[in-house]
């Protein structure tokens, strides 16, 4: 079996490319290949990974476009500083929780979170439609059918969250959608690989959709910091505990 066909099959149904960035993106965020370093030429590249240099070169542009690297006639492929990396692109993020994520990275998107979420929670409690109620109640009733140890339990999870930023009816915030809902889906996974949930975060959820029910704007910013404030306090456990089994 060629490396070109393994790269096309055997990583969860990626293309070649697609795999290929993953590999090279993976490769940079756990120090592999590390800011300022050059990559090798297109040609042996390509050669080496045993697929074609149209894969490669695509490969190479979607890290391009997630500021990872830089790509320059004569000059060549160089890893770029962190500074200019995309932190927040959703695959990037699944890269990260792949394998061992920085704790201070860990902490940095729930700083994000917290300035983000109350926010988004305090304006959604104003301005919510009846609809937009109705998706964080059954993404609620999903999350509980569930549970958060299954892929359904966390993509409602995820729709819980968006479905707040949708109702702040603000389209800079509502962007933040895909990356705030990405953060909460690979935090929560990863929380679960070393051990089992050490509580159940559906009631702090439920609180929250409470409030924004009620349209009780400070109670929404305030239920939303708590449910952050435990599920970090999840994550630290999860990154200072070894490894059951």
């Amino acid at each position: 079996m060629t490396r070109a066909h393994r790269l096309g099959t055997d990583d969860g149904g990626l293309r070649i490319h697609q795999a290929i960035a993953r590999n090279l993106g993976t490769a940079i965020l756990t120090g592999k290949h590390r800011p300022g370093d050059l990559f090798e030429g297109e040609i042996e590249a390509a050669e080496k990974l045993g697929v074609s240099r149209t894969a490669y070169r695509e490969a190479v542009r979607i890290l391009v476009s997630k500021g990872m690297l830089e790509s320059r006639p004569k000059a060549g492929t160089r890893v770029l500083p962190r500074s200019r990396w995309n932190v927040l692109d959703p695959e990037m993020l699944a890269w990260m929780f792949a394998g061992e994520p920085e704790s201070a990275f860990v902490r940095d998107l729930f700083e994000l979170r917290s300035v983000i979420e109350p926010a988004a929670a305090e304006l959604a409690a104003r301005r919510r439609t009846e609809e937009q109620l109705a998706a964080m109640t059954q993404a609620l009733e999903e999350m509980e059918r569930n549970g958060l140890a299954s892929p359904a339990g966390r993509l409602a999870d995820q729709q819980f969250h968006n479905a707040i930023l949708a109702a702040t009816h603000n389209d800079a915030l509502a962007a933040l959608a895909s990356s705030v809902g990405a953060a909460v889906g690979w935090t929560t996974l990863f929380k679960q690989r070393k051990r089992m949930a050490p509580r159940d975060p559906l009631p702090d959820h439920q609180a929250v959709c409470r409030a924004i029910a009620a349209r009780d704007t400070a109670a929404a910013r305030d239920a939303m910091m708590e449910l952050l404030r435990l599920a970090l306090a999840d994550m630290d456990l999860a990154l200072t505990e070894p490894v059951q089994g």
